[in-house]
């Protein structure tokens, strides 16, 4: 905790800290650049689930990026406050019988490892997606997916594990913070691809066009008949 700064939250009561100082910024956000970064994740699920919406895609979709909007307030709200009973964010895919186990085994590790999990089962179905899909833009889109995985992988791991020599810098990188902007885009590059993909089998046209020249989304043309 910054000198002289008092805590609105009270006494941290989270078992796991970021590479961060405490309350550095604001009495009211624990760990400031690990809470604002999360924004991106939000604004970009919310505009997925606008195009979603808007082009009547199947309610699969919606459910995705909700999900991950859900995902980043949750983050959020843990790095804003740093407050066990917030540390949960992933209920949604875990349930209600994660929710009692976790308030009474605190999975450390094992809970890191099953996130680890989660993103590479999602791999062979993207890789099967990316080889029978021919159009360049879309592939495009899987190549992001695996770049941003990659990169916010790198700045994740070296946050945990270089924090002692980056906490002596003069100036702190933020790993953990450029984790939550890479897995932002990343969910989002995943789902516009799999949008586009679904699109092409339903024969809805797709094609990725890009929003002011530069967030890429899906636009399809469905037949009268749907």
């Amino acid at each position: 905790m910054a000198d002289g700064m008092s805590s609105f939250w009270g006494p941290v009561t989270s078992t796991t800290e970021c590479c961060e100082k405490n309350y550095a910024y604001s009495s009211y956000i624990a760990e400031f650049y690990n809470t604002l970064s999360n924004a991106p994740g939000i604004l970009l699920a919310l505009i997925g689930l606008v195009n979603a919406l808007r082009q009547r895609f199947e309610k699969r979709f919606s459910v995705l990026h909700i999900s991950n909007m859900i995902l980043a307030i949750g983050s959020m709200l843990y790095h804003a406050t740093l407050q066990r009973v917030t540390m949960p964010t992933f209920l949604f895919l875990y349930g209600a019988a994660f929710a009692v186990v976790h308030s009474f085994v605190r999975f450390g590790i094992a809970f890191k490892v099953h996130y680890v999990i989660l993103c590479l089962l999602c791999i062979p179905r993207m890789y099967k997606y990316y080889i029978y899909t021919k159009d360049a833009s879309a592939k495009r889109l899987a190549k992001f997916y695996i770049a941003t995985l990659f990169l916010g992988s790198l700045c994740w791991l070296g946050d945990r594990v270089f924090c002692k020599k980056i906490s002596q810098w003069p100036v702190n990188p933020q790993g953990h913070a450029m984790w939550h902007v890479f897995m932002g885009f990343n969910s989002y590059f995943a789902n516009t691809f799999l949008m586009f993909c679904r699109a092409e089998q339903r024969g809805w046209a797709p094609k990725v066009v890009h929003f002011m020249g530069l967030l890429p989304y899906v636009k399809i043309e469905k037949p009268k008949s749907q």
